[in-house]
């Protein structure tokens, strides 16, 4: 029987490399999306390519009641859910005092409230042998500069609660951990960006990193060799930590 697996913000990007890499190793995967629907849609075209079933979901990780729901429309479209990787995310970033209380609650929504209101709907879901995945950053590590303190506070809390699912869920022979990736090239932070000299400076292999090198670890920790690897974090982010 093929696992299922629901990869949020899963269009593009990190996401998007974690839910085709899911597929080619036999999964069946849903993702979410926000706004960018079509780019959802070629997902789901690549995802089939593979000869797994793909599924496309319209929710917004800021809006609480859709983490849930998506998360219940996955595991009905799919016949159950497996995996859960929690990758929806914003950044904003910026000096301290011109942060303002809708920024803040814009990221904390996403990056923290929607991502345990995801991984609580989906361990309501999950058998034994369940993997719940986060996404976080390598600024939750070592902060290289000012301007990152609402979101290095954000990718932060994923710790905590990845090791408190740990705990909680254990038991049930569900897993959960968290992967820093550094700076990865995507649309939002591109290796070619006006900020790409510093970021790969801060790196110890001087580079960016791929889509699908992050993909690669999700992968093993979604998979049955990592049955016994829970409450960790992982950094793929070339050093940046080191």
């Amino acid at each position: 029987m093929s696992r299922t697996a629901l990869v949020t913000g899963g269009s593009r990007g990190i996401g998007a490399a974690v839910a085709l890499r899911l597929a080619r190793e036999g999964a069946d995967v849903a993702i979410t999306y926000a706004r960018d629907g079509e780019a959802a849609r070629d997902v789901v075209r690549k995802i089939e390519a593979t000869g797994r079933r793909g599924l496309a979901l319209r929710a917004d990780a800021a809006d609480a009641a859709a983490c849930a729901e998506a998360v219940g429309l996955a595991a009905e479209g799919l016949g159950r859910l497996d995996v859960l990787v929690n990758n929806a995310g914003v950044g904003v970033l910026g000096p301290l005092d011109g942060l303002t209380l809708d920024e803040v609650d814009r990221v904390l929504a996403v990056n923290v409230r929607g991502v345990f209101l995801a991984s609580q709907a989906a361990a309501g879901r999950m058998e034994r042998g369940g993997r719940i995945v986060s996404i976080g950053s390598c600024v939750t590590q070592r902060v290289p500069g000012p301007g990152a303190t609402l979101y290095a506070m954000s990718k932060s809390a994923l710790t905590g609660l990845t090791k408190a699912l740990a705990r909680e869920l254990g038991e049930r022979g569900i897993t959960a951990n968290v992967v820093h990736p550094g700076p990865v090239d995507t649309a939002m932070n591109p290796a070619d960006g006006p900020h790409a000299d510093a970021q790969r400076a801060g790196t110890a292999v001087g580079r960016y990193g791929r889509p699908e090198e992050v993909a690669a670890m999700v992968a093993f920790l979604a998979g049955d060799e990592a049955a016994y690897v829970t409450g960790a974090e992982f950094s793929v982010d070339g050093g940046h930590a080191a």
